[in-house]
């Protein structure tokens, strides 16, 4: 019975790869090579950060929290998700508040969403995969580098002291904090800059989450990590794949391949002076 259960969920990995596109978060690009509409790109990458849908009636609420409910039966658990509490943390954050109106109906949907700017939410197994990977306990304290709607923080929050997060566009920083504000997540730090410096101010950190694919693994958010602190990152240009690397006692580091995945590429840019 293991045996087939475990089959069943490599197939569902597998399903989830060939059917998701080049978006940020997705379990895999499509087996297939689509034709690049550079034109259509450029007007996504222009498109504006629009801003977080209110809060709904209580009726609409409770239609969303079944939504939620069903996302970690069908979408999580059934890809061999256990952690009870990242389990409990996707069940209870709104992932609703995260995403643009337009695109309200396809929020708790298997795969990652556009918010604007060229960016993505991510899909909602990508996200419980990264956080579960971690490991991660109620006193620590997590670094995120790639802020995007603030969805990810969310989730980290209710499992940790506190999430220091990181977007290089500031646009998208200012909404992410307004929409974590309006929705009291007090623990939630984010700032505006270039995440490849990491953020020294704060450091070391428990843990190290990158929601951003670096062409190679980034030695400062190594550095970063405390001693038997996990990071979790995509890696690679094209073909990626979710590490997990393991900062042991001695500062020497572990890797891990997790599964191939598609994320928009991380980038350099100015640091906010904060």
């Amino acid at each position: 019975m293991e045996t087939v259960k475990r089959t069943l969920s490599i197939l569902s990995v597998l399903a989830a790869f060939l059917g998701c596109g080049a978006h940020e978060g997705a379990s895999a690009p499509k087996a297939s090579v689509q034709a690049e509409d550079g034109a259509a790109q450029e007007a996504e990458a222009q498109r504006p950060v629009p801003s977080p849908p209110p809060s709904g009636t209580r009726r609409e609420e409770k239609r969303f929290a079944a939504l939620r409910e069903q996302m970690v039966r069908e979408q999580l658990e059934a890809r061999d998700i256990t952690d009870k509490r990242v389990l409990e943390a996707m069940r209870t954050v709104p992932r609703h508040r995260f995403v643009p109106v337009d695109e309200l109906r396809h929020a708790y949907a298997d795969n990652p969403l556009p918010i604007g700017l060229g960016q993505t939410i991510s899909q909602p197994y990508i996200v419980a995969v990264m956080t579960e990977t971690l490991e991660l306990k109620k006193s620590d304290v997590v670094l995120e580098i790639g802020t995007g709607s603030g969805y990810q923080a969310a989730v980290l929050a209710g499992l940790v002291k506190h999430v220091y997060t990181i977007e290089i566009l500031c646009e998208l920083a200012e909404r992410a904090r307004k929409t974590l504000r309006v929705l009291n997540y007090e623990n939630v730090t984010v700032r505006c800059g270039d995440g490849y410096g990491g953020w020294p101010g704060r450091a070391p950190f428990d843990a190290v989450i990158v929601t951003a694919a670096p062409p190679e693994i980034p030695q400062k958010l190594v550095e970063q990590l405390k001693p038997g602190g996990r990071m979790v990152v995509p890696v690679g240009r094209y073909f990626q794949s979710l590490q997990l690397i393991v900062k042991r006692e001695d500062g020497s580091v572990s890797t891990r391949d997790i599964l191939p995945v598609r994320f928009v590429p991380m980038v350099h840019g100015k640091e906010e002076k904060k």
